[in-house]
């Protein structure tokens, strides 16, 4: 089985999403995604990892994953070239799952659970208004959460109060008007409803502890984000200082990234983002990492469907997951996942059901490809140079009759003879 050409799929409609298909010589077609700078994710795509890909087994997954980081570290990896990297790791995994008629959890090691607790991160599309409730009338938005069995909640409380100063400045009653919708749902529904902070990177250190200790007293899921995931000593302080779990963080990009949160305990809640870090082969990864620490994981959404389905495998397979981020204005009736792939994920009594079938357990409809608003760009041929430019020679080191040579990968192979010239032909001894 040989992956014969690469397609990334881009509609107007979702202006911040790749969606990635590879298809290989016996039928299969591996779905994968990616959220932010389309134009660059398929340029990474197109210029540099397909054409490594094209004409390869897709059920090397270590291998291509290697090989495609180890490129993309030569020169700045955590970027686009990552979130390409994300996709097209996914879309490999579907593969492998349908070449075995196995889901990708059972070829993790299988399931440690056939659901998992979900959140509600209150995005809004279409006539859903979560959004908008979650700072508005917050305590009507968690009694209605509740009627649909969702008993956790997630918004960006502060990010208003940060954007004028960038987080450098609180102004008299911010603290107050800001726990005002967290204390809207404890006067509602009391401790019936877990919520979280999502601070977004937007404050600096000072004013994120004092965030922090102005929600204590509401007992709150985590506290995500407070402040940018650049400065483990700057967390381990937050950590210290609060009472609630500091949660980080989709910002971090591979295991490298998030080792020294893990280890040192900065992250007490690790929150890998599937399609931005590395995919579910590095998201399974890190989720180990985070298991040997004794700290849970509780992946990052909040993006498109492709994502929660990858996100669903790690959950099932992984023993320390214990929430998954889930948005129901996208996956609800009137939602635009019903829009893009067959079939929806389910979301039962506020747990996510593990997906069926081989594979990621979805596709994309066939409907997207044609619509008006997609841009399709395919890559169907091996790389004919190599990456750098065509600043490198490919030479490589043979071994004839005990003596060992470098040479050009496009040299001519010569007659061997027992004489010193012949052997010198084209090649260096070592």
């Amino acid at each position: 089985m040989k992956i014969t050409k690469i397609e990334t799929i881009h509609l107007k409609e979702f202006p911040a999403a790749t969606w990635v298909q590879i298809y290989t010589d016996n039928g299969h077609m591996g779905l994968g995604e990616t959220w932010f700078g389309p134009r660059a994710v398929a340029g990474a795509i197109h210029e540099i990892f397909a054409p490594m890909l094209i004409g390869k087994s897709p059920l090397e997954i270590e291998k291509h994953w290697r090989d495609m980081f180890d490129m993309a570290n030569a020169f700045g990896y955590a970027g686009a070239e990552m979130r390409a990297v994300s996709a097209l790791d996914t879309a490999l995994w579907d593969i492998a799952g349908q070449e075995a008629k196995q889901p990708i959890y059972n070829m993790l090691g299988g399931a440690c659970r056939d659901r998992i607790r979900t959140y509600n991160t209150c995005a809004q599309y279409g006539d859903n208004k979560d959004m908008d409730m979650a700072m508005l009338d917050a305590g009507t938005l968690a009694k209605s959460l509740l009627d649909d069995g969702i008993n956790a909640l997630k918004w960006a409380f502060t990010d208003c109060f940060a954007d004028p100063t960038r987080g450098t400045s609180l102004k008299p009653g911010d603290l107050d008007l800001m726990c005002e919708p967290i204390r809207q749902i404890r006067n509602a529904v009391g401790n019936q409803m877990d919520i979280a902070n999502d601070g977004h990177g937007r404050w600096n250190l000072n004013n994120a502890i004092r965030i922090g200790k102005a929600m204590d007293p509401f007992d709150m899921f985590w506290q995500e984000e407070l402040i940018q995931p650049t400065n483990v000593e700057s967390h381990l302080i937050l950590a210290h200082e609060l009472v609630a779990p500091v949660c980080v963080s989709e910002r971090l990009v591979t295991k490298y990234q998030f080792r020294d949160y893990i280890q040192r305990g900065a992250a007490e809640v690790v929150m890998p983002d599937l399609i931005w870090t590395g995919g579910i082969t590095e998201t399974r990864k890190i989720a180990n990492m985070a298991e040997a620490e004794l700290r849970p994981v509780a992946p990052h959404d909040c993006t498109g469907p492709v994502n929660v389905f990858a996100c669903a495998h790690i959950c099932m397979n992984a023993p320390n997951a214990f929430i998954m981020e889930t948005v129901r204005a996208f996956y609800s009736k009137g939602g635009f996942y019903d829009k893009l792939v067959e079939p929806n994920i389910k979301v039962v009594d506020g747990h996510l059901l593990a997906p069926e079938g081989p594979g990621l357990g979805t596709r994309l409809k066939k409907s997207v490809r044609g619509r008006s608003d997609a841009t399709i760009e395919v890559t169907d041929e091996p790389a004919t140079h190599d990456h750098w430019g065509g600043f490198t020679a490919p030479y490589e080191v043979v071994e004839e009759r005990g003596r060992r040579f470098v040479r050009r990968r496009d040299a001519v192979p010569t007659t061997r003879r027992r004489s010193a010239r012949s052997d010198k032909a084209g090649s260096t001894k070592l």
